[in-house]
């Protein structure tokens, strides 16, 4: 075994009689709720144990593991044919491998001190983790939209992931170190701004509260509008009947999903011994008995007709991702589902085991507490393969009013990423506020330009650190430690 290897299985072993979860206090009624007032003080005098100036301090770890060893282990736990894909999109940049180095920075992350105020961490939160999405009522929101690594720890990590994100994309774009600190600075400003509203604000209107698109089209310059509305119109155009158009074609009478290998293709008859049609049946009946009534009377009008693997995104390549195609009473109602393998969190050799058993669960807790408006076909399932072999997963809509954010080729460019960043610091103060106590996190945080700083600070380092690891990936796939797919199929 590895060290990288036994380090993580140290670390997860030391880790799994802690189990943190966000209802304890909830479900503690033996004394009196705190006032907003105290809580605010609280949260000022943690700046006593952890001030804003270690925020700003980078420490690598001691016994720092080989990032290359991280991203050999995570490999080893994936579909290894699909693994060349997945580090050859990380080599595109250094912003790419920081997308798929999440395991990588987890380490660093549990390295530095915290104030330990709990809210439901994204786990991945980066400037390419949020986007519009449609609420159950079609309404079009902004928010977070990825959550394979989501688990309760304190809100710091999320923060300090993302402002590194900042200044590393910006710098992947060619941005200089002004652009980067107005960036991280807009993020956390924002950030303290909305979660100083947040504190004060009853839980039920907290509930209540969305990114709307006047709320968006407030934050854009002027000159950004046109960029803006391009980016909403292609986001309010996205529907089934427009997947059904792009990924599948007429087979005689039936359409099924285009072969696009090796992004999308059709799997073997058998896997591992078992037919794959089995499997997939098996997991939709396990999954239709998570889904609420009225969604669970809906996805029972759909038919499942094709279904194909689908590698997606950066991070989760080397994870089980199927599209599935339904017909509902003709071709014209069809429903794409997206199939996805949860595994543990990157997080959890860190902050522990996860409440849930199942990782799909895991995941859609942690969606539906973050984004309060998820996708109604959102659910968690399990599937025994074998005796001892359980596969966790969840589903959620391909494509319905969803629309990711690009950094850079033909997405957000250095001209329009300061707007975007003011989104960024928000979205991230409503998912925390949801999930946390924001007068904890207001008190401490406070409106000053003295954390913008310290976070800025931090950001830089992390670049630092990250550009190294970037340097060391790409002497390691010259050397051929790390395989990589050609151009064409990545």
């Amino acid at each position: 075994m590895t060290r990288a290897r036994q380090a993580l299985a140290k670390k997860t072993k030391l880790a799994k009689s802690e189990k943190f979860s966000l209802l304890e206090p909830v479900l503690s009624h033996h004394s009196k709720p705190l006032s907003i007032a105290k809580r605010l003080a609280i949260g000022k005098s943690l700046r006593h144990e952890v001030s804003f100036l270690d925020q700003g301090t980078y420490v690598p770890p001691k016994n720092r593991i080989d990032p290359i060893e991280i991203l050999k282990v995570q490999a080893s736990q994936r579909i290894n044919s699909l693994m060349p894909i997945r580090h050859a999109r990380m080599l595109q940049s250094p912003f790419a491998f920081y997308r798929g180095g999440a395991a990588i920075m987890a380490q660093d992350l549990a390295n530095q001190p915290t104030t330990k105020i709990t809210v439901q961490l994204c786990g991945d939160m980066h400037v390419s983790n949020f986007g519009l999405f449609g609420t159950a009522e079609h309404r079009l929101v902004f928010g977070i939209n990825d959550f394979d690594e989501t688990l309760p720890g304190s809100w710091e990590w999320d923060m300090k992931r993302l402002v590194s994100s900042a200044v590393i994309a910006c710098q992947t774009l060619g941005g200089d170190e002004a652009l980067c600190k107005k960036l991280v600075y807009r993020i956390s400003s924002e950030y303290q701004k909305r979660m100083a509203v947040y504190a004060h604000m009853p839980y039920i209107k907290l509930a209540q509260q969305f990114i709307g698109e006047k709320d968006i089209r407030k934050h854009f310059n002027k000159a950004h509008q046109k960029t803006l509305n391009e980016y909403l119109k292609a986001t309010k155009g996205q529907s089934n009947l427009q997947v059904l158009q792009k990924l599948t074609t007429l087979v005689g009478k039936n359409r099924k999903i285009i072969n696009k290998p090796p992004l999308i293709e059709h799997f073997d008859s058998d896997f591992d011994g078992i037919p794959v049609a089995d499997l997939v049946k098996k997991a939709l009946i396990n999954y239709s008995t998570t889904l609420l009534v009225d969604r669970k009377v809906l996805f029972s009008r759909y038919t499942l007709k094709d279904f194909a693997r689908k590698v997606v995104g950066i991070g989760s390549v080397g994870t089980n991702c199927m599209l599935l195609y339904f017909e509902g009473d003709s071709a014209n109602d069809p429903l794409f589902l997206q199939y996805k393998e949860a595994q543990e969190s990157v997080l959890t050799p860190y902050l522990g085991k996860s409440i849930y058993e199942n990782m799909g669960h895991r995941v859609v807790a942690g969606q539906r507490l973050l984004q309060g408006a998820p996708d109604i076909f959102l659910s968690s399932g399990e599937i025994n393969r074998h005796s001892q072999d359980i596969q966790g997963f969840y589903l959620r809509q391909l494509r319905d009013m969803k629309g990711g954010i690009v950094i850079g080729s033909g997405g957000v460019g250095l001209q329009d990423f300061p707007d975007y960043a003011k989104l960024f610091g928000w979205a991230l103060a409503l998912g925390h506020a949801r999930s946390g106590d924001a007068a904890l996190i207001s008190g401490y945080c406070g409106q000053s330009k003295e954390l913008d700083k310290a976070l800025f600070n931090f950001a830089i380092s992390y670049a630092e650190q990250n550009a190294a690891d970037y340097k060391e990936f790409c002497a390691a796939v010259k050397s051929g430690r790390i395989k990589v797919a050609k151009e064409k199929t990545i």
